[in-house]
């Protein structure tokens, strides 16, 4: 039988994160609360992670794109209606989504649901002051301008989707 070494904490590529649920920063906009866990420090091997919970009828995010980014997501609970690419479905309680670079994605509480949802991007960037610059835009505290700016600093590029317009108005 052979015995494997345990390796050293200097070859991990990240110090281990615990963020109590207590301690956790949340944000808000009208239609949404963000709880913060971890948020990257721009290393290659890091990872971004924040739950949304969506109010029934809560937009979410507009048809957009990440170029270094693998958007993850998990449906704690409600459901959620999402974009991949230009196919629109819902994800239930339970689901998993994975959204590699490059892949127009959009999501909002699916028609008549709350939706509640964890959210991770490997490899992570800053997203935090992303998050916070979201809920002042829509509480009317900043100009939306701000999001375009900001597009590159947080590999958010936003893109037109016919698919999800669609879905949209539809649940409308």
């Amino acid at each position: 039988m052979t015995t494997q070494e345990t390796p050293s904490p200097a070859a991990a590529p990240f110090a281990p994160v615990l963020t109590r649920h207590a301690d956790a920063e949340t944000c808000a906009d009208p239609s949404s609360v963000m709880t913060l866990f971890a948020d990257s420090d721009g290393t290659a091997d890091g990872f971004t992670s924040y739950r949304s919970t969506f109010a029934k009828g809560a937009v979410g995010a507009p048809a957009h794109f990440h170029t270094k980014a693998t958007e993850l997501f998990f449906v704690i609970s409600g459901s959620l209606q999402v974009l991949v690419g230009e196919e629109v479905t819902v994800l239930g309680a339970g689901d998993f989504l994975a959204v590699p670079p490059h892949t127009p994605h959009a999501f909002a509480a699916a028609p008549g649901s709350e939706a509640d949802v964890l959210f991770v991007f490997t490899p992570g960037m800053g997203r935090f002051d992303y998050l916070r610059l979201l809920g002042r835009v829509m509480r009317g505290e900043a100009d939306p301008s701000e999001i375009a700016e900001s597009a590159e600093r947080f590999d958010n590029h936003y893109v037109d989707s016919p698919a999800w317009r669609a879905a949209l108005e539809a649940s409308a």
